[in-house]
């Protein structure tokens, strides 16, 4: 799960979102068949965000651009191997008078390591509510860079942790609660966190609903350990995305702050359920996510999916 930690959006920022945008343009191998770039280096396996996104710009790629994606829907099957491409096959469900649908299915060393099915509607006037957006958050710019945050607790952190906050990355965040990272302690398991690109993208619409994509999983699945006063970088736990939906409610632009409101409703069975609502800073609903993972209390060894 990765995050940016340049609010400027500086060099070495800019330089993680030409590599991200890099990764989503995909190589068309044949019809309907696609070659997505390799993880990133040094991780032990691929980043499920950056899955979703080549997945999803696979799909779009075999659909009319006056169609754009409104829902999808993804199961991670084995952890990706950072060290190869991705092969992306996508299968022409049906093209119908107003929905679109198409199956994506990831595939590395022969065997598929992803799928999804996703669904695109041609732009329709309609009947119009939402939930409204919580009042009570911090505005991203009131709101301090993470790295330089912590930065003065990095001694006292471990390495995992040290090296988290450390990196620069393609998306720009800001927590509006950083307590929990630096005191343990049990609570409502909920988070709310403003994400953009950590530079200007490209008017494509795809390009956005990719970029939030790749962004949607960084955080999600870690509000479930809120409630048990644990992170992700503990050693007695093991966490992985098993599902993946979005839903894409209206336009907008993923180069601009959005919050992103988190909360996990249950956690049973070695799995937490996590949900996401995604804001334009004016309080518009764009998108809603959910998310279930496996959430396994585990020695110190590690115990393969």
């Amino acid at each position: 799960m990765t995050t940016s930690d340049n609010p400027a959006g500086g060099s070495s920022a800019q330089s993680a979102l030409d590599a991200l945008l890099a990764t989503l343009n995909l190589e068309p191998l044949e019809n309907n068949l696609f070659r997505g770039a390799r993880g990133i280096e040094g991780w032990q396996r691929v980043f499920g965000g950056q899955v979703l996104g080549q997945a999803l710009v696979a799909a779009a790629r075999t659909v009319d651009p006056e169609r754009p994606v409104h829902s999808l829907h993804g199961y991670f099957l084995l952890a990706g191997d950072p060290s190869r491409p991705i092969i992306y096959d996508v299968e022409r469900i049906r093209d119908g008078g107003s929905f679109t649908t198409r199956r994506v299915k990831a595939i590395q060393h022969g065997r598929p390591i992803f799928s999804m099915s996703s669904s695109f509607h041609k732009a329709e006037e309609g009947f119009e509510h939402q939930a409204t957006m919580p009042v009570d958050v911090p505005l991203p710019e009131a709101l301090p860079n993470p790295k330089d945050a912590i930065a003065e607790h990095l001694a006292t952190l471990p390495e995992a942790m040290r090296s988290y906050w450390s990196r620069e990355r393609p998306i720009d965040m800001r927590v509006a609660d950083l307590s929990r990272y630096l005191v343990r302690e049990k609570k409502t398991p909920v988070q709310n966190i403003w994400i953009k690109a950590a530079g200007k993208l490209p008017d494509d619409p795809i390009v956005h609903q990719a970029v939030l994509a790749y962004a949607s999983d960084f955080t999600l699945l870690d509000t479930a350990l809120i409630a048990h006063g644990k992170l992700l970088f503990d050693a007695d736990v093991q966490l992985a995305s098993l599902d993946h939906g979005i839903w894409f409610h209206r336009p907008f632009r993923a180069d601009e702050w959005l919050l992103y409101v988190q909360d996990s409703p249950s956690g049973f069975g070695a799995r937490g359920f996590c949900r996401g609502s995604i804001y334009t800073r004016d309080g518009i609903l764009i998108a809603s996510v959910v998310q279930e993972g496996l959430m396994r209390q585990r020695a110190s060894a590690f115990v393969p999916r």
